[in-house]
């Protein structure tokens, strides 16, 4: 980006005065006032002079610590500027660091003079409501003269990107009935082969990496991998409705916030149980290897123009076969066509439906409507405000009351 020059205030002020005093002095024949007035339109014009290559003088560098973070979290930015001639000082400085909406109002600093090979480091926290991926800059960089005349701007460098993934919530284990979860809650193992306990082991040279049990890992300070896998996985299936005219509101307390944060909540947790993971939305598949990649994909995805959730549907129809530990499907406002269908997708399967309670259903019945129709289908309907109401609906899916007679919990180890 080129300099851009502008007068300030102050400039534009001298050149008025110093115009109106040359043409008074003109005029009634005194040169005291034309020499005021020939002064006055002077200083700018040195003043422009002395900053001439100055503010390509001025070099910057940013870092974010860390560069991906939850929504709702802070990241702290690190900005230095500094002086890079060895013998031209610069003037006075003042810096704007570029933000987009979402992440705040921009900061604003005077650094003030910089002498020779002189640095300046800054630094301002960020704390971002909505997930998405951010630019971070370009930094814009004002020089001004020793009067404050004229002022230089330039955008030296490029934007850091800095990616915020969505809000998560803890489910609960099978047997817990608090809400709570944790490394210390009982469960079955689907893993394990005979264990009744999935206890992690340290890693050893040769391990798949995508065994690494994440949980573990970050309680004990070393890589822990589950213990070995059963010739018969889980396979759980996740849809996540996108659909824009499905969903209301706008930012964190929009239905279609609440509907990620549920998927990235569910697909954490059957991830973390050892299921093979298929999640798709009606537009395709997403990344679902591990969970740092779920929650990745969950960061940048965005709402889309499909009337319908037939594309999603008709990926339900995959499962029938495969044995589906569960399948969830976490729904904005659907039609009755769409409910229809989606009633007789999901095989045998568990199926749960989470329904967005303020997504943009066309009256007040609409939900339960839909919902009536899922639990006659054989769904377990759970809805949701907000994903911190999913931790105590939630209980209900993995709690074996609900099971008919003959059938397995998702989360229990194969006999």
């Amino acid at each position: 980006m080129r300099p851009q020059r502008t007068l300030t205030a102050r400039g534009g002020l001298m050149l008025f005065f110093g115009a109106v005093a040359l043409a008074s002095g003109l005029i009634v024949g005194q040169r005291e006032i034309v020499g005021v007035g020939l002064l006055l339109l002077l200083v700018p014009a040195f003043g422009a002079l002395t900053l001439v290559g100055a503010a390509a003088r001025i070099v910057d560098s940013r870092d974010l610590r860390p560069r991906r973070i939850p929504a709702g979290s802070d990241t702290q930015v690190l900005v230095r500027v500094g002086n890079s001639s060895p013998t031209w000082p610069v003037g006075w400085v003042r810096l704007e660091d570029t933000l987009p909406v979402r992440l705040g109002h921009q900061p604003r600093y005077t650094v003030g003079f910089l002498g020779p090979r002189a640095v300046r480091d800054l630094t301002y926290l960020v704390r971002p409501a909505v997930r998405g991926r951010y630019p971070v800059g370009p930094l814009r960089v004002s020089v001004l003269d020793a009067l404050g005349c004229v002022r230089v701007t330039r955008a030296p460098g490029t934007p850091t990107p800095l990616l915020v993934t969505p809000r998560f919530v803890p489910l609960p284990e099978r047997g817990r009935t608090d809400g709570a979860a944790g490394e210390d809650a009982p469960r079955r193992s689907v893993t394990g082969i005979g264990e009744q306990d999935p206890i992690p082991r340290a890693y050893r040279h040769g391990d798949d990496l995508r065994r690494v049990h994440w949980r573990s890992t970050a309680k004990h300070g070393e890589l822990m991998v589950r213990r070995d896998e059963q010739h018969r996985r889980e396979h759980s299936t996740l849809l996540l409705d996108t659909r824009a005219d499905a969903h209301a509101g706008d930012g964190p307390y929009g239905s279609l916030e609440t509907a990620v944060s549920v998927a990235a909540s569910v697909a954490l947790h059957v991830l973390d149980h050892g299921h093979e993971l298929r999640f798709h939305t009606e537009r395709g598949r997403l990344v679902t290897e591990h969970a740092s990649g779920v929650l990745d994909g969950l960061a940048v995805v965005e709402p889309s123009d499909n009337p319908g959730l037939g594309g999603g549907i008709a990926e339900l129809e995959g499962v029938r076969g495969v044995s589906a530990g569960m399948v969830v499907a976490v729904l904005g406002a659907l039609g009755i066509e769409d409910a229809t269908a989606l009633s007789r997708a999901g095989g045998s399967a568990t199926r749960v439906a989470v329904l967005c309670a303020n997504a943009a259903w066309p009256d007040t019945q609409a939900a339960g409507r839909v919902g009536d129709l899922l639990t006659a289908n054989g769904w377990r309907v759970l809805s949701v405000t907000e994903p911190t109401e999913l931790p105590a609906l939630w209980q209900r899916v993995v709690s074996p009351a609900p099971a008919a007679a003959g059938t397995r919990n998702p989360w229990e180890s194969p006999r």
